[in-house]
């Protein structure tokens, strides 16, 4: 796919994403220091990665992808939460998220707490009030966010990561598949599961999972490489004493680690990905600098 085409696509993707967040959380109730918090993080930029991915396979599986717009920024509230608490002092404790003061450098850790915890089950009453999403899809696309982010997902990886000292490049790779693969992947799903696109699945999951472990290894190769375009605090993963795969495959064996990963990626879709939308994205990802 030509740079134009992909350019112009991917940013209809992420307009129409942007204009759907920007709705969310308006009114003023008077707790609504709630939701001010909630769209602090929520409306921070970012690439939008993961719900362009959902649009672009309910697309592939001839579906009107304006119809899995819910779907999509319902996996993006999740994943909003989840960087509001991995930044938190018991976590991460990072001062800065794209470039900006961290939700709860900005409004206290109760609130950036509780604006996390707001943040997952209206993901939730998105997908099942989806106008136009038949029941049973909105069950599907609610049983797929909750496996991506749950107890044998996202939530997983995070306390391994946290809790495990993952220090081999296998209890890495695990990390990597259920803290970052799983939501991607998840992603990916979503968007055949809201199309009602049973075929697409598997191929759906693994481009996920391997496009996942690719962001991951080259994520952490940035915070060893990265400017500040990167926007986190370069070397956090250093101060903090993590291994990653550049303390056990240096920089040039991460760089071969990355570019096997998103070939694997490509191939799961080869017989669906025409137009080479899921290729370009893939290989745009791999050569990030932020």
């Amino acid at each position: 796919m030509e740079k134009a085409a992909f350019d112009a696509r991917y940013e209809e993707y992420r307009q129409a994403v942007e204009d759907y967040l920007q709705g969310l959380f308006t009114e003023a109730p008077h707790w609504k220091d709630l939701y001010e918090a909630m769209r602090y993080s929520l409306l921070a930029g970012g690439k939008r990665i993961r719900p362009v991915l959902t649009l672009e396979f309910a697309r592939l599986a001839g579906m009107d992808w304006r119809g899995a717009l819910p779907a999509a920024c319902a996996l993006e509230l999740v994943h909003t939460y989840s960087l509001i608490h991995d930044d938190l002092p018991c976590m991460d404790d990072d001062d800065l998220r794209r470039g900006k003061p961290t939700n709860h450098k900005v409004y206290g850790e109760t609130l950036a707490v509780l604006a996390g915890d707001a943040l997952q089950p209206e993901a939730f009453r998105l997908i099942l009030t989806a106008p136009d999403l038949a029941a049973e899809r909105r069950a599907d696309c609610a049983r797929i966010l909750a496996e991506a982010a749950g107890a044998d997902g996202m939530v997983a990886g995070q306390v391994i990561d946290t809790l495990h000292a993952p220090a081999t490049e296998e209890e890495l790779t695990e990390v990597h598949r259920l803290k970052t693969g799983a939501m991607i992947a998840g992603a990916c799903k979503l968007g055949a599961a809201a199309a009602g696109d049973r075929a697409l699945l598997a191929a759906a999951e693994e481009y996920g999972y391997q496009l996942g472990l690719a962001f991951q290894i080259r994520d952490d190769m940035l915070d060893v490489i990265g400017t500040d375009a990167f926007g986190k605090p370069i070397g956090s993963d250093k101060e903090e004493g993590k291994v990653t795969f550049v303390d056990l495959l240096g920089l040039e064996g991460c760089d071969k680690a990355v570019l096997a990963a998103t070939e694997r990626a490509k191939a799961a879709v080869t017989a669906y990905d025409r137009e080479g939308f899921l290729s370009a994205l893939a290989d745009s990802l791999a050569e990030r600098n932020k």
